[in-house]
């Protein structure tokens, strides 16, 4: 069904391996268009719960191939048609989504996994915003997503300097979740992703929904989404099963329901 990409469930999880390892992961169009119908695959599966994404061989994503592009390219309509709808599908998802970093994200790539929900990285991995080496700007997100995680004056440094973040430093900075050993990427990375696949998945889409709104919404009207969201949770059998495990003092199994 895919070629640039591997798409596979595994313990309630969707894992989407960018799948160029010749040349980093690097983006091509049919790439961008793989990964949004995979996630908007994904988003709609119940038998998803979680989603990964990461890259084949020793790279996580380098960014847009620049083999496809020429003096004669429009890049705002590149990013309209293949970057945008990406990333849009990517933000819409209510499910959670894990970025598991086991090598270099450089531009586009490190886009790719700010817009993520959580960020795992190999200790052998970096991100770059490399754009500016290329007389660009940072885009395909990548400063919506930045600057509310560092700040403003962090990320305009990370942009105009492009200088290379180790895993050690992107997990002092927030832009990593966790950073493991690359020795036991892949098995720390499949007990983390087992244990939000476990987790209640109505809920953490209500809590991604909650805290996008609260962005842009006043307090008053944020408390008002705070409420609708608190019912829809309270009408869940999640939430039943929940309240049931910890009155027996037990641990509780979720459903995604």
């Amino acid at each position: 069904m895919y070629e640039t990409i591997i798409y596979s469930i595994k313990n309630g999880a969707a894992w989407i391996t960018l799948n160029r390892p010749d040349t980093l992961n690097a983006f091509i169009s049919q790439m961008n268009h793989e990964i949004t119908h995979a996630i908007k695959n994904a988003s709609l599966s119940e038998d998803v719960r979680a989603i990964v994404i990461t890259g084949a061989g020793r790279g996580f994503c380098s960014g847009q191939n620049l083999s496809e592009v020429d003096e004669s390219m429009d890049h705002g309509e590149v990013l309209r048609k293949q970057y945008a709808p990406m990333m849009k599908q990517i933000y819409q998802c209510e499910k959670p989504i894990i970025a598991a970093v086991n090598g270099v994200a450089a531009g586009a790539g490190f886009s790719l996994a700010l817009a993520c929900d959580f960020r795992l990285l190999s200790d052998r991995a970096s991100f770059l915003n490399a754009f500016v080496h290329i007389g660009l700007i940072p885009d395909s997100g990548n400063s919506y997503f930045l600057t509310r995680l560092v700040g403003e004056a962090k990320a305009l440094e990370i942009s105009v300097l492009g200088e290379k973040i180790p895993a050690d430093q992107a997990l002092s900075l927030g832009l990593a979740t966790k950073v493991y050993p690359a020795d036991h990427f892949e098995t720390e990375v499949q007990q983390f992703v087992d244990r939000i696949a476990a987790m209640p998945t109505k809920a953490v889409g209500l809590i991604k929904r909650t805290m996008k709104a609260a962005r842009n919404l006043s307090f008053t009207d944020y408390l008002e989404e705070e409420a609708q969201g608190q019912r829809i949770a309270g009408l869940s059998r999640d939430h039943r099963e929940g309240v049931q495990a910890f009155i027996e003092k037990r641990k509780p199994i979720f459903i995604g329901k």
